[in-house]
């Protein structure tokens, strides 16, 4: 009941958070999951919800997005996130790096742990500080910003920073791009969830299955607010609150405390 009250209510207030605070669902929802699941399997339920809520958006603006972007951008990040999830199953079996004692408990730093946090705080970053925030690429970097965001997302589900990076010089309207991103978002969860199913034990999401509806609906419910009451919403204050809480998530994350 707790998982499903603080998933529910974590799910709700990240997908209002993201229409004004600039971070994705998936960065703030996979720390929350990795709470009460090992961080691979945190990643994939996450995974699943943030892509049930992408097909949720995409109903709404997905004709709206530009078909040859999405090619040339989709296509690289399609492949490049079976990649990602391929290292995230292999680096999940590895032994941990070190393990110390506080209070008679161990705790365990794990190479999937480690890599997960440095990459947590690094996107969580580059949402706030000036110089990463406006980082931008030429259109004729769309093969390379599909293979990086597609690799990144199939590794720990963080695609929208580096994505956004490079689709922001494509000329496109602003309908335009929020539309393809939500599509080739939709095109990256759908090759990694599928990695991610193939390594998880069998049953693992129907068992699952109430908490993944929770937070879908829940997230669902957030967006519809979102769109509602603050599509021109800015709030830095909140932005700067929300990346402090993530790098201490993925401190704890990195250190085996979480």
């Amino acid at each position: 009941m707790t998982e499903l009250i603080v998933l529910s209510l974590a799910a709700l207030g990240t997908s209002l958070l993201t229409f004004f605070s600039g971070f994705g669902l998936g960065t703030i929802l996979m720390p929350v999951f990795a709470i009460f699941f090992p961080v691979d399997l945190a990643i994939a339920l996450t995974g699943v919800v943030h892509f049930l809520n992408n097909l949720f958006k995409l109903s709404l603006v997905g004709l709206k997005a530009d078909k040859q972007t999405v090619i040339r951008f989709g296509i690289p990040a399609f492949l490049a996130a079976i990649a990602g999830a391929y290292v995230l199953v292999q680096v999940s079996d590895l032994d941990p790096l070190h393990e110390y004692t506080i209070n008679d408990k161990v705790y365990a730093i794990t190479p999937v742990k480690l890599i997960v946090a440095v990459l947590l705080i690094f996107f969580a970053l580059m949402e706030v500080i000036p110089r990463y925030k406006n980082l931008q690429f030429g259109k004729d970097k769309l093969i390379v910003g599909g293979l990086l965001s597609g690799f990144f997302g199939g590794l720990s589900g963080h695609q929208g920073a580096l994505r956004s990076a490079f689709l922001i010089k494509s000329n496109l309207s602003k309908e335009a791009f929020i539309a393809t991103g939500i599509v080739i978002a939709c095109i990256v969860d759908f090759s990694r969830l599928g990695v991610y199913y193939a390594s998880l034990s069998k049953g693992v999401l129907t068992e699952n299955l109430t908490l993944i509806l929770a937070a879908t609906l829940s997230a669902f419910a957030g967006a519809y607010l979102g769109s509602m009451l603050l599509k021109k919403v800015t709030m830095r204050v909140v932005q700067i609150i929300v990346t402090l809480m993530l790098v201490v998530l993925a401190v704890g994350l990195g250190l085996g405390i979480v």
